[in-house]
């Protein structure tokens, strides 16, 4: 870091290096940690309480639109893959498999692996085929239909290249499966649940998306259609937020989903599957993070206000934490986004300093100090995560109880708006093939993470082209949109007519 560089509690700083940074966060904000079983990690409290909200805010959407909560098998007969020839072929070279029983101790007192299995099991990769066997069972009437199931669950997918919360062997996430009487009904689903992702990643995560569908080469194994939505982080890239896919009736067939309907006649269920996964966690840090640490929005914050006593002598430290705790008691009376505010006092005994820097690191909205001289002048110092650190505001203590909620608020707006203006300003349209390679091609090749952002693009649909632009440049189609304002024009890539322009960028 150079000595004109401003001290920044994250070395490196995001302009420096934004993979080490991102990883420096993590650590800081005590989110997770790598494990002793590679590609897999620890998710500490503080990250698993982000999950926890966003897991109980995202199931409160899904249940007020019919869907309940099941559970289904871990291990899954490797012949269920076997029964949906693209599933598997998409889905093999990431799958762990069980093979044995058992372990059995040999003579010297080494474990081996015992009998073999009759037949391997898959390790959850994604559940469609056996929760598939569980509604072929269950269906047998159109007067069965729908089922409106989701799971919370891990999965595990082998992972060459892991990173803290965006790549790892096993995450948690979940998955929606749904059966349906008709193809359009079906559709219908697929598409709310889309619009269910999108308003949660916009109104509780403070993240702009693009929505839509992608690419034939980029969909779901198995899939007709997938849709998803695609959010930029700071460093330019693309990270999947959420996919829902329109399975037809593929998975049906393989399954043998299968029902009378109305007409007295046996047809195949048409089924979707969804879902979002911790990768959120990484995105949120990555798009709302500063070169101080994490910035959490105050909708999945665990704590949204952390009240700090300042003790600086002894004969003052009881009357302080009780002015700090009847504050406390107050604000968790207010309700901010249809819910009690969460606060902490952190009564720890720790230089006040110390322990500002680590709830700055954590990325708790509001941080509130009360001092000696604070309750002589009933007044407390507050501080803001979304401003710079080192800004404080001065208020009395009844008109912050009182304003607290619309700060919080204040907050989340914020947030999402600054991401909206840096997403926007880094979409470019491009009108023409060599623009296009000029704006992918890396500028500073000293700082290859640091990378232009999303294109808007027309293409003919070639499956040909896209996997040129792929080798070329390691872009691809994020999403193709779907909201009704095609342009249609030419492909820039072969000249050729195109209904509209895609969105191009690399991604994680």
């Amino acid at each position: 870091m150079s000595n004109s560089a401003p001290k920044t509690a994250i070395s490196p700083r995001r302009d420096e290096d934004f993979p080490e940074w991102y990883q420096q966060v993590i650590r800081a904000a005590e989110l997770a940690e790598p494990s002793d079983v590679r590609g897999c990690m620890v998710i500490r409290p503080w990250g698993y309480g982000i999950w926890e909200n966003m897991q109980r805010q995202l199931d409160a959407m899904f249940r007020a639109t019919g869907h309940r909560n099941a559970y289904f098998p871990l291990f899954i007969p490797l012949s269920y893959f076997a029964k949906e020839a693209e599933h598997v072929e998409g889905f093999a070279k990431e799958c762990a498999v069980v093979t044995h029983t058992r372990l059995e101790a040999e003579a010297d007192g080494k474990l081996k692996p015992g009998s073999p299995l009759n037949e391997p099991l898959v390790v959850r990769p994604t559940s469609e085929t056996i929760i598939g066997a569980s509604y072929a069972k269950w269906v047998q009437s159109y007067r069965d239909l729908p089922i409106l199931l989701n799971q919370w669950a891990n999965v595990v997918r082998w992972e060459m290249r892991p990173r803290l919360f965006l790549r790892t062997t096993e995450f948690l996430w979940q998955e929606g499966h749904t059966v349906h009487e008709t193809e359009q009904q079906a559709r219908a689903e697929a598409k709310l649940i889309l619009e269910i992702y999108e308003r949660f990643a916009r109104e509780h995560l403070g993240l702009p998306v693009f929505t839509g569908a992608k690419s034939e080469s980029e969909k779901f194994p198995g899939a007709v259609e997938t849709l998803t939505l695609e959010a930029m982080v700071q460093d330019r890239k693309a990270i999947q937020a959420g996919t829902s896919h329109f399975l037809g009736q593929n998975f049906a067939k393989a399954s043998g989903i299968q029902f009378q309907n109305r007409e007295g006649k046996q047809e195949f269920g048409w089924t979707t599957s969804w879902g979002m996964t911790t990768r959120m966690v990484g995105t949120v840090v990555m798009m709302h993070g500063d070169d101080d640490g994490l910035v959490l929005p105050p909708r999945i914050a665990p704590t949204q206000i952390v009240i700090l006593p300042i003790t600086p002598r002894e004969d003052t430290r009881a009357k302080v934490l009780e002015a700090c705790d009847a504050l406390a008691l107050q604000l968790r009376g207010k309700r901010f986004a249809d819910a009690p505010i969460e606060v902490e006092v952190d009564r720890r005994d720790l230089g006040g300093g110390i322990k500002n820097w680590e709830w700055i690191k954590k990325g708790v909205p509001l941080r509130v100090e009360i001092g000696p001289r604070d309750l002589e002048k009933n007044s407390v110092t507050v501080s803001r995560r979304d401003q710079p650190v080192k800004d404080k505001e001065w208020m009395r203590m009844d008109e912050f109880t009182a304003r607290a909620p619309e700060i919080l608020v204040s907050i989340q707006d914020l947030l999402y708006a600054r991401a909206k203006e840096f997403r926007d300003a880094n979409t470019h349209v491009i009108n023409s093939k060599k623009d296009f390679y000029d704006f992918f091609t890396a500028k500073n090749p000293s700082k290859p993470e640091i990378h232009a952002g999303f294109a808007l693009a027309h293409w003919n649909g070639s499956r040909e082209v896209e996997e040129q632009i792929k080798n070329d440049l390691k872009v691809t189609i994020r999403v193709i949109p779907l909201d009704g304002s095609s342009e249609p024009g030419q492909c820039i890539f072969t000249g050729e007519p195109s209904v509209r322009r895609v969105v191009w960028a690399k991604s994680y």
